[in-house]
């Protein structure tokens, strides 16, 4: 009897395993990697200010507003011509959060209320709850800037990589 019970361990854990694999591995399906994207107007226009967002960091909502206030653009006067920002728009909300299969879009997509627009990723709960032990302090030191600045911690975000394993908070 207790070689059967070992056997039915090591088969649950092969299957297990399999399914774990066969779905994106351990990060889950889809991963934690973004599926990276990209648009030549949306890298030269917007990589111009600042890092790259990957589109699956907010929902279709959120890109709609963003795009459709560029002249007030977190302070700054960002307009372009329409053909432009209408190419920008469709390849945001082509590859928003709600519309990707990767874990950690689906994820910060379901942390947002439905009656939310947020234009920031620093205002969903899926990035407070990952960054709840970053004092506010840690986001304004000189080497990082604000919590808006992804990439001085995760020298992948622009690709949409944010393992974990990959932070190194500068000093």
């Amino acid at each position: 009897m207790k070689k059967w019970m070992q056997f039915l361990v090591l088969i649950s854990s092969i299957t297990s395993t399999s399914a774990l694999l066969a779905s994106g591995g351990i990060d889950g399906g889809g991963g934690n990697t973004m599926t990276s994207v990209t648009n030549a107007k949306w890298k030269a226009e917007c990589s111009s200010c600042h890092m790259l967002y990957q589109p699956g960091l907010l929902p279709e909502r959120s890109w709609n507003k963003m795009m459709s206030g560029l002249d007030k653009h977190f302070g700054e006067n960002a307009s372009l011509d329409a053909a432009t920002r209408d190419e920008i728009t469709h390849f945001l909300v082509t590859n928003s959060a709600e519309k990707s299969t990767n874990r950690r879009s689906n994820r910060i997509n379901q942390s947002i209320p439905a009656n939310a627009t947020p234009l920031r990723i620093s205002e969903t709960r899926y990035f407070m709850s990952k960054h709840d032990e970053v004092s506010p302090s840690t986001f304004q030191r000189k080497s990082i800037g604000s919590a808006a600045n992804c990439i001085a911690c995760h020298k992948s975000a622009e690709k949409g990589d944010f393992s974990e394993s990959q932070i190194r908070i500068p000093r």
